[in-house]
């Protein structure tokens, strides 16, 4: 077991380590073209979906402790969110910055794009990275089809509100660290993504972001397609945007009192 965790973390490492390296190419090839931040929405969702599909065959396949897990979950949120170069990575971050007329509606629409475009591509080249049988975990995966189960447990309204309930409290941490510098409000961020995986793990296997749920839970038996756009769409999106309403609410109440 030991020695798959270490071929899976080598496989991470390589992951980010080409995806960085990609990311930097790519932003000195098209300076001044008005592409460089889809480009970086594409690579960074990529490295994002392949790593999440990582640590999922650790955990699901693997059978790796709950607490290394988490732990593991923790550090890749932690190098996602410094290596991102300005990327969301997440549909509904991307609708939230058009809400706020922070990133032109167009300009969301082709963000997301983006992301669904990296998703696809990372659900497609995975399989073709576990094929090759650098671990044992990943010859059984192979043997086994690459087969996947959705974790989704219980009636599809009690997960879509796990998986509303989780996006609420991600967008609210990162709502109210804006003005945190960004070598700490990282580590917040990661936290609280770590602290929701842990609380709905089990329930939906707490994903709260729908490009990430399209290339991890979406080729899963077990659910239809639209089971999953109900959990894994409709709920991340309600809960952010139910913490942007909330806390706009809020903050217009207390400008009027001040």
């Amino acid at each position: 077991m030991d020695a798959e965790v270490a071929v899976s973390l080598s496989v991470l490492a390589v992951l980010v380590v080409m995806s960085e390296v990609t990311r930097r190419v790519l932003v000195r090839a098209l300076a001044g073209s008005g592409l460089s931040a889809d480009a970086m929405e594409l690579v960074s969702t990529f490295q994002l979906c392949c790593c999440t599909h990582e640590l999922k065959l650790l955990s699901d396949v693997g059978g790796v402790h709950p607490h290394l897990a988490l732990t593991l979950t923790y550090l890749a949120s932690v190098v996602h969110g410094l290596t991102f170069r300005g990327a969301i990575g997440n549909p509904c971050g991307a609708l939230e910055r058009a809400y706020h007329a922070t990133l032109p509606g167009g300009r969301a629409l082709r963000r997301i794009a983006c992301q669904f475009a990296a998703a696809t591509a990372a659900r497609a080249a995975v399989p073709l990275v576990w094929g090759i049988g650098l671990s044992g975990l990943h010859a059984r995966h192979k043997l086994l089809g690459f087969r996947c189960v959705s974790p989704v447990r219980g009636p599809l309204h009690e997960a879509a509100a796990v998986e509303l309930a989780c996006a609420f409290a991600v967008q609210t941490v990162i709502t109210h660290t804006q003005s945190v510098e960004e070598k700490y409000r990282v580590h917040a961020v990661a936290a609280i993504i770590t602290t929701m995986v842990y609380a709905g793990g089990s329930v939906t296997g707490a994903v709260f972001n729908p490009a990430l749920a399209f290339s991890t839970q979406f080729p899963c038996s077990g659910n239809s397609f639209l089971g999953n756009c109900f959990v894994y769409w409709l709920g991340p999106l309600l809960g952010t945007m139910s913490s942007v309403l909330l806390f706009d609410k809020l903050a217009t109440q207390t400008k009027k009192k001040t």
